[in-house]
């Protein structure tokens, strides 16, 4: 049963949820040694709060760093071990990211790291770099996983203040990006309320993406949309320093910012949802 691990010194009290979800019954569990964990009865997605305090551990971090120095395969085989060991690393920071996601938008129930984690083996058939792995670890949590190109959020970690915490939507083909740029212009103050936040603007100062150096067919230089609508892209990314990255909060921190950018991500959901 769901709870047959948990021992005697276990308490569960019975709450009223706080967050929009289907009814379902809610316990705050205090477990031992002061953990607290919020399990939704009737769903697999539960919340861990305290264990999202979690961090990337420093061997991690040195991994990459070498490995942005020793970019190639002999020197990759000889460290294979420590490489396993970054993955699992990663991989188990990113398991605790969802669990907070699962908060934000229900879209990620189910989902497993694997889904979300691209691979380190660069694809150097049609590249003229042809270092073969990736100095970085990037997940994409979309609601089809890292295959989905539909919006969804982007977790990039690379030492050298590279680190960032993104999101948006990259590059999309032309009928969901006509149909965002439709509902940009239909529905502008809800947009620029949400991008001009308070919370959001201090994260995400900037919506990110290539520009048409032209007027996008249909639409005005005087539209005050007009800078947005000229976007191909729609990303936002909040950096993150090292010291953060291997800071117990650091967890915290990656979903909080997805929490606000989370009224960013349904605009461009639902503006691209029902696009061909």
């Amino acid at each position: 049963m769901l709870f047959s691990c948990l021992t005697a010194r276990t308490k569960l009290i019975p709450i009223k949820p706080t967050f929009s979800v289907n009814p379902v019954v809610v316990f705050v569990v205090l477990l031992p040694r002061f953990r607290t964990a919020v399990f939704l009865l009737g769903t697999s997605c539960y919340f861990r709060w305290h264990n999202l305090n979690n961090m990337i551990q420093a061997g991690t971090v040195k991994f990459l760093q070498q490995l942005a120095k020793n970019n190639n395969k002999p020197w990759f085989d000889e460290h294979r071990d420590a490489y396993q060991a970054a993955k699992e690393d990663f991989e188990q920071f990113v398991t605790e990211v969802l669990a907070g996601l699962c908060k934000i938008d229900r879209a990620f129930e189910g989902q497993k790291a694997k889904d979300c984690i691209f691979r380190i083996f660069r694809d150097v058939r049609f590249s003229k770099d042809k270092t073969p792995y990736k100095a970085h670890f990037g997940a994409y949590f979309g609601r089809g996983g890292k295959k989905d190109f539909s919006p969804g959020y982007y977790l990039h970690l690379e030492p050298g203040g590279k680190t960032f915490a993104g999101g948006g939507l990259w590059e999309p083909e032309a009928a969901p990006l006509k149909a965002l740029r439709q509902e940009i212009d239909y529905n502008f103050d809800e947009f620029a309320g949400i991008i001009n936040d308070k919370k959001f603007k201090k994260l995400f100062p900037k919506i990110n993406g290539e520009q048409l150096k032209t007027l996008p067919q249909g639409y005005t230089a005087d539209n005050p949309a007009i800078e947005y609508l000229k976007l191909k892209s729609f990303t936002v990314g909040h950096a993150i320093t090292d010291e953060d990255m291997t800071g117990k909060k650091f967890g915290a921190k990656v979903v909080e910012a997805y929490a606000v950018m989370q009224p960013f991500i349904s605009f461009l959901r639902r503006a691209t949802d029902d696009a061909a």
